[in-house]
């Protein structure tokens, strides 16, 4: 039957009602997210990275430097020392999907809190722990989550909270290391650059201490990134 005048321009205001109420929809979901940022120091950034990555709620995680006192370190500036940063990761998450103690639940089960040294075979002052924060909330959520981390294990918990400093991204070669078909020398021979992750991180004993350290509650280990 042919569509008359009257149809069509109900047709069409049903059609424009129907992209009102998806845009509509598009503009609560967008509002329902809530975007944050987290520092973290975890010892090797590559590991944190990798671990991060694949959490729920995670947006987006970016291997840096923060915590000195020299800006734009190079990798190698930091790892000579002197310039006071940590290795970090910068993890953008959705605070709706992932609350801000969820995270830190996660991240003080990755890492050893009980050392002061450095982080498994990587030791010295740019692999130490640590809580960068940015408000006097995030401050309150980051020391209760030591103290829960500390009653857990029954020992002294030493990763600190720090104030909020400036981020520095890594060079560009350390972004995804866990995961780039790159091929580089190592002490092994020719290899791609997740598969010299994977032996760094078994030769290093993360996965094993933390595993040994949090048991069950691990959420990483064994894994291997």
């Amino acid at each position: 039957m042919p569509r008359t005048p009257r149809s069509a321009a109900a047709k069409a205001v049903a059609l424009a009602l129907a992209i009102l109420a998806g845009l509509a929809a598009q503009t609560g979901r967008a509002q329902a997210q809530d975007i944050r940022t987290a520092v973290l120091a975890g010892g090797c950034f590559w590991c944190v990275e990798a671990d991060f990555e694949r959490v729920e709620g995670v947006i987006d995680v970016v291997s840096g430097f923060a915590g000195g006192t020299v800006a734009n370190p190079s990798y190698r500036d930091v790892v000579r020392g002197g310039t006071g940063h940590l290795e970090v990761v910068q993890i953008t998450y959705d605070a709706q999907r992932l609350p801000y103690a969820r995270l830190l639940h996660l991240f003080l089960r990755s890492v050893d809190p009980t050392d002061a040294g450095g982080q498994f075979c990587d030791r010295g002052p740019s692999y130490a722990t640590a809580i960068f924060v940015t408000t006097p909330e995030e401050r309150r959520i980051a020391e209760a989550a030591l103290a829960e981390a500390q009653a857990t294990l029954g020992q002294p918990v030493v990763t600190p909270v720090r104030d909020a400093a400036p981020f520095y991204p890594a060079e560009i070669y350390h972004q995804d290391y866990h995961r780039s078909d790159e091929v580089i020398l190592t002490r092994f021979g020719p290899r791609r650059k997740s598969v010299a992750y994977g032996l760094y991180r078994a030769a290093c004993g993360r996965d094993a201490r933390v595993a040994e350290l949090w048991g069950d509650a691990a959420p990483f280990a064994g894994h291997g990134g």
